[in-house]
């Protein structure tokens, strides 16, 4: 799935912002100069010992409470997934590249529900130096995520 490809099909406006790359959201929000709150992060969750898989979006602040994304998922064990899972979930991203769409891969995602509050939000692409820029609203539309309550304040 290519990221461009999927928001051209869904006639979807979003802007593609080329940087220098960056393997994490903080580093993502420093080199587009961009505050960090306005970042998305995603993570590979893995649920119920690897028998369901879960994308979680969240601001790049922020770190996941694993007990609050259990109970938003029923009660599911979870856990990270380590960079070896995403790229066999992800083929054709660069290897730690998740992008925030996890049902054009067949997951569920999730989205902390502070980033609801934003009028667009910043995602890697499908590489570590491209990034996308959209609205939420669309985001969700086209995505239709679970939101929850699930993370906390980095320190």
């Amino acid at each position: 799935m290519n990221v461009q490809e999927l928001l051209s099909e869904k006639k979807v406006a979003y802007d593609t912002i080329p940087h220098r790359n960056a393997y994490d959201a903080q580093r993502l929000a420093h080199e587009l100069h961009t505050p960090g709150e306005e970042v998305a992060k995603t993570v590979l969750l893995r649920a119920d010992h690897g028998y369901v898989y879960v994308v979680a979006v969240l601001p790049a602040t922020k770190t996941i409470d694993f007990e609050k994304v259990s109970t938003a998922l029923g009660g599911s064990t979870i856990e990270l997934a380590n960079e070896i899972e995403i790229k066999e979930r992800c083929p054709d991203c660069e290897m730690g590249v998740l992008p925030p769409f996890g049902s054009q891969y067949g997951l569920k995602t999730l989205v902390e529900e502070s980033l609801t509050k934003d009028r667009e939000i910043v995602f890697e692409g499908n590489c570590h130096h491209e990034a996308i820029r959209m609205r939420y609203e669309d985001f969700h539309q086209i995505e239709e995520p679970l939101v929850a309550k699930f993370a906390v304040q980095c320190d």
